[in-house]
């Protein structure tokens, strides 16, 4: 019903919730509501069927008055059976099946892939997106970050630099905490007791420590700093009093699959951006080794969100990937959130697509699901309004005055039913996905992939085709009251002239 989040303080804290206040719950949640969703797509459907009942009962209508008025003998009969067979051919639940069957089946997939879509609307943001904005630190990165070197100013040891920043930064969830406080561990320091604790989004954290006020962070926070030799260390300052005291250099590795991913996006004809606090030198060597040319650097935390607007700016669609909580701003704002499972509740709550691993491969994994799922969606639609479109007229008897024959509401039962089949049985295909080998196919399908999609719908056609046609040569023609697939007008004997409508 309610929460506080905690962004500036530490405290110790008692879990009560369990059940369905878990993770694995909330995840179970999140599936159902995926699968209960409407993609915008389904939108166009929805208004087509307001308007598309009362047009075939018009239809209808309109055709048993024609058969009245022009028809063949026994009018009332065929007069019936063409309105009745309209009725039934046009009902509109493949029409209405497309969209959701896709959706269901498409997260369900998804899900199994450790790939958590929010919805319908996700999947066809993914389809637009032209620009994607990947955050640093646990993102590119492992999110696990080392300390190569401490050093300390005139009058300080490097042990006590260490111990003091160990002290206040292990009240802190940031990875380059952990990392100071791991390397104090391993060094078998022990910590003095830090108090008032309080962390400064995008500058560092601050406390008292034996009634010394503590800074660790960067120059923002504390002032001043010698610059690290290489350019890939991030910088920490320790400042005790106002006075700095030393300084430690942290780097964090890329995650193995990050060339690869980025290779990826930029296939796929995607502009690839990289957004981080650290400073210009560092966000330059760290996007030179994933292949990145586009570098957002020094960006506060709260201007993330700001940033990703500036990219949305001339009808660019923009997908933000990130793992913490400052990230969940700019999640929230992008046309796209995709964040990393390993991450903050908050992130994930912000966004549309859920990462369940570190891995990021599977953003590309995402974005190809998005687009195999509406691209269902669309095979399923137009199938629906091709088969009307073909069918109506057929029922409400166009061929009768080259075949002489009319469409039995039997037969146009089967062939509503079929229609409903093959766009059911086309969104089942889906729970075979599997991300294609170049991620170049992904936006541009090969001709043997699109040609077996279609496959299958032309296969269910082509079935229904034959049924049909097996039912007319099996069954007898004769009155208007006989129950075939297509009834002839007039007796056995011929008697009774043809009259064409």
């Amino acid at each position: 019903m309610g929460a506080t989040l905690n962004r500036s303080g530490s405290f110790v804290m008692e879990a009560r919730g369990v059940g369905r206040e878990t993770v694995l719950a909330r995840i179970v949640q999140m599936v159902e509501e995926a699968q209960g969703s409407k993609a915008p797509i389904q939108r166009l459907a929805d208004r087509i069927s307001a308007w598309f009942v009362p047009g075939v009962m018009a239809l209808a209508a309109l055709t048993f008055a024609g058969w009245m008025l022009s028809g063949a003998e026994p009018r009332v009969p065929l007069a019936l059976q063409a309105a009745i067979s309209v009725l039934i051919i046009a009902c509109p639940c493949a029409l209405g099946l497309a969209a959701p069957a896709a959706i269901m089946v498409g997260t369900g997939r998804g899900a199994s892939l450790g790939i958590l879509i929010r919805g319908g609307e996700a999947l066809e943001a993914a389809l637009k997106i032209d620009r994607v904005v990947l955050d640093k630190t646990g993102t590119l990165t492992t999110g696990r970050p080392e300390v190569h070197l401490v050093q300390a100013a005139p009058g300080w040891e490097r042990q006590e630099v260490l111990r003091l920043a160990a002290a206040v930064e292990r009240h802190s969830e940031h990875p380059l905490a952990e990392a100071v406080v791991r390397r104090a561990q391993e060094e078998g320091l022990e910590l003095p007791r830090a108090e008032g604790f309080e962390a400064l989004p995008g500058r560092g954290v601050r406390a008292r420590i034996d009634r010394r006020q503590v800074l660790v962070g960067n120059r923002a926070l504390v002032g001043d700093g010698p610059d690290p030799e290489r350019d890939d260390l991030t910088a920490l300052y320790l400042s005790v009093d106002g006075r700095l005291a030393g300084w430690m250099g942290l780097a964090d590795r890329l995650k193995p699959e990050a060339v690869q991913t980025v290779c990826d996006l930029q296939e796929m004809g995607l502009e690839v951006w990289m957004v981080t606090g650290d400073r210009p030198q560092v966000a330059r060597a760290v996007a030179a080794e994933a292949g990145i040319r586009n570098v957002l650097a020094g960006v506060l935390p709260e201007e993330k969100a700001l940033k990703v607007a500036e990219l949305q700016q001339g009808g660019r669609a923009v997908a933000m990937v990130g793992d913490g909580v400052n990230d969940a701003p700019a999640l929230a704002q992008a046309d796209l959130g995709v964040a990393i499972g390993s991450g903050t509740d908050v992130a994930m709550a912000a966004s549309d697509i859920t990462l369940m691993s570190p891995d990021l491969r599977r953003l590309v994994s995402a974005l190809a699901l998005s687009r195999a799922t509406v691209r269902t969606i669309r095979q399923g639609m137009f199938w629906a309004f091709g088969y009307n479109a073909l069918l109506i007229p057929v029922a409400a008897g166009v061929l009768y005055p080259w075949l002489g024959t009319l469409l039995s509401p039997v037969l146009a039962a089967g062939a509503m039913a079929a229609s409903s089949v093959s766009v059911v049985t086309n969104a089942l295909r889906l729970r075979r996905f599997e991300p294609p080998a170049r991620a170049r196919e992904i936006v541009h399908p090969r001709l043997k992939t699109r040609l077996a999609e279609w496959a299958w719908l032309g296969g269910i056609a082509t079935m229904a085709l034959l049924v049909a046609a097996l039912a007319l040569a099996w069954m007898p023609s004769g009155h208007s009251g006989n129950h075939g697939p297509m009834t002839r007008p007039g007796g056995s004997d011929g008697a009774h002239p043809t009259q064409h409508p």
